[in-house]
């Protein structure tokens, strides 16, 4: 058994002193286990036959394939065993992504980080699981996002439910860096280990905005942009040197947001009072005896010594994903659930490689096909859409709005789940749908328009370059890099700003059922965090993926303890042979692959009207 394994490898351990930890030596033997019993299996089936004879040649087929069948199916349970008193491990010190990438150059980018829908499934599948005794995870590197921090925080809490333990592990919370979210993170846990030189770097948050307008002038490019409104802060990196007050006002409320929820969590999980965590909090960076004398950890141990004292001598450790291949998914069977990513910044065709989020872009093509299968799909009863994005391509934007309307009118439901972002195009996306959720610290809105261009004439001057130009039309040179817009062109770069701004308020205000005055009362491109857009009517209700799921279930008319299976779209197909396409509905073939991973090659350069630019590189 792995329980005698267990006890008798650590004892050599201790004994002998192995180089190895006793964790990977155990993990060892038990895939020497397993491929001894392959190995036996192997050996019986030589036997058999070499019985059998040559005369009996169908009875040894007969006879070798059972003993065949028998072997493998004895070898899928044995690799599917999860011992008892087993605790999971998880490991978010690389940090955590919406989902995998298709796209192989920005998997390569993300290497070892975690998917949040594993995370959660893990979670979920392990609290009903009498053989797991608890969950112990390592974190503290400053890879997590406040809204991944909250869907993760309310996880844990759902897990402690069970009556499991549950630990956390930092070697330092933030070292010469931040650690306030990953420690927001491990206060969601019952106990908090910290190695004894580590600190606890908890000094608070600090948004910052590049202001890029006097290395244009000192290069020669002059940034010719226009934006609806005032809060649209997009424009202002470009064509300001230093923080307006719109942009103060607006980002001043989103970091005092996100630290009035960070204060509150802390407080309510370490038993402190909120004005006790602040002081704290203007003390930092804390050692770790002081972080210790003042209740924000539980222990000072090495890895060793936590691990040792979570699981005791009889107990085993088995990594997330491991588990989440033995004991399988939960939500595997039942009424049909389908889940859409729209991650990354938009724009028309296909996804690529996102330069700015080392992910992958959202294409609304991508998109949009598959919305089509998921209401194609006679048994997906209700859809959730998971949105993560900074915005991007109006055009695009409209696309995607589209498929929600026409899945909506199928009878389909849509309900979105916003993650860390979801402003201007990520915010129209997400308007149309049946309900919406957002985490108290996403970062949701931007309801305006930002479009102009970067007139690079001079700078080609400086270097010794001249254009000669020649035209027909009078606003010919509209989308021309080297000069400004004219007067007409300017002219009507305002009004397509107007056209776009007022469209873009009417999309909302149809979408979620406010009055036109009332939107345009909270658009004027500014931000807000989920929490205050909760209460401006722009989303319906704080959640993450779990409640979305849940109330997608309730909208199709399911009851509330209906199993549900909830499937990935657009659906992963296996080889795909070189076919040609027949019309434009969901099918692929293996030659687009090929043509998306040398297009991800390529930079994403921003090009006509654009929904958003990154407002501000937002950091703890």
């Amino acid at each position: 058994s792995d329980e005698s394994i267990g006890v008798l490898l650590r004892k050599l351990h201790q004994f002998v002193g192995s180089p190895r930890e006793p964790e990977v030596t155990i993990q060892l033997a038990k895939q020497a286990r397993t491929i001894s019993i392959a190995a036996a299996a192997l050996l019986l089936v030589v036997l058999l036959v070499a019985l059998i004879g040559v005369s009996s040649t169908f009875v040894g087929v007969v006879v070798v394939a059972a003993v065949a069948i028998v072997s493998f199916a004895a070898w899928r349970i044995a690799s599917r065993r999860v011992p008892s008193a087993t605790h999971i491990e998880l490991d978010l010190d690389k940090g955590i992504v919406e989902r995998k990438a298709t796209n192989p150059i920005a998997r390569a980018m993300t290497p070892g980080s975690v998917v949040l829908r594993d995370v959660l499934d893990v979670l979920e599948r392990a609290a009903e699981d009498d053989r797991i005794a608890g969950l112990i995870a390592r974190l503290g590197n400053g890879r997590v996002g406040i809204a991944t921090a909250q869907e993760l925080r309310d996880a844990v809490h759902r897990f402690r439910e069970s009556g499991k333990s549950t630990v956390a592990f930092s070697e330092s919370f933030g070292e010469g860096a931040s650690g306030f979210i990953d420690y927001y993170l491990a206060t969601s846990f019952e106990t908090i280990h910290l190695m004894p030189t580590g600190s606890l770097g908890v000094e608070g948050l600090v948004a910052r905005s590049p202001f890029l307008r006097r290395l244009l002038d000192r290069v020669g490019v002059f940034p010719d942009m226009g934006h609806r409104e005032e809060y649209k802060a997009a424009k202002y990196l470009l064509t300001e040197s230093e923080m307006v007050e719109p942009h103060r006002e607006a980002t001043t409320a989103i970091v005092e947001g996100h630290f009035d929820q960070i204060v509150a969590g802390v407080a309510a999980d370490r038993g402190l009072e909120p004005q006790t965590v602040r002081d704290l909090i203007d003390r930092a960076p804390l050692t770790g005896p002081e972080a210790l004398e003042a209740g924000l950890i539980d222990h000072l141990s090495f890895r060793d010594q936590a691990y040792e004292q979570t699981k005791g001598d009889s107990g085993t450790l088995l990594f997330a994903e491991s588990y989440l291949k033995k004991a399988g998914r939960p939500h595997r069977r039942g009424s049909r659930i389908a889940l859409i990513y729209g991650t990354g910044s938009i724009h028309r065709g296909s996804s690529n490689l996102d330069p700015l989020t080392r992910g992958e872009s959202l294409g609304a093509d991508d998109v949009s096909k598959a919305f089509r299968e998921a209401v194609d799909d006679k048994k997906t009863k209700a859809i959730v859409f998971r949105v993560d994005s900074p915005g991007g391509s109006a055009v695009a934007s409209d696309i995607i709005g589209r498929e929600i309307v026409r899945a909506r009118e199928a009878g389909k439901p849509v309900v979105v789940s916003m993650a860390g972002l979801a402003g201007s195009g990520g915010y129209w996306i997400s308007a149309p749908a049946d309900f919406v959720f957002a985490q108290p610290g996403t970062i949701t809105g931007s309801i305006g328009v930002v479009s102009g261009k970067l007139a690079r004439g001079e700078a080609w001057r400086n270097l010794g370059v001249e254009f000669g130009l020649v035209k027909a039309g009078r606003n010919a040179t509209t989308w021309d890099p080297t000069a400004p817009f004219s007067d007409t062109e300017r002219e009507r770069n305002e009004a397509f700003l107007d056209w776009i701004y007022d469209d873009f308020v009417n999309h909302v205000a149809t979408g979620r059922s406010m009055a036109i005055e009332a939107v345009r009362s909270v658009a004027k491109g500014r931000v807000w965090t989920g929490e205050k857009a909760k209460e401006l009517g722009l989303v319906d209700e704080l959640g993450g993926l779990r409640d979305a799921v849940g109330k997608a279930s309730s909208l199709a008319g399911l009851a509330p303890d209906e199993r549900l299976e909830i499937v990935d779209y657009p659906r992963q197909k296996g080889v795909r042979l070189l076919v040609r396409k027949e019309n434009s509905e969901p099918v692929e073939v293996a030659a687009t692959e090929i043509l998306r991973a040398i297009q991800s090659l390529k930079a994403i350069a921003p090009s006509g009207h654009s929904l958003s630019m990154p407002d501000q590189f937002w950091r703890p």
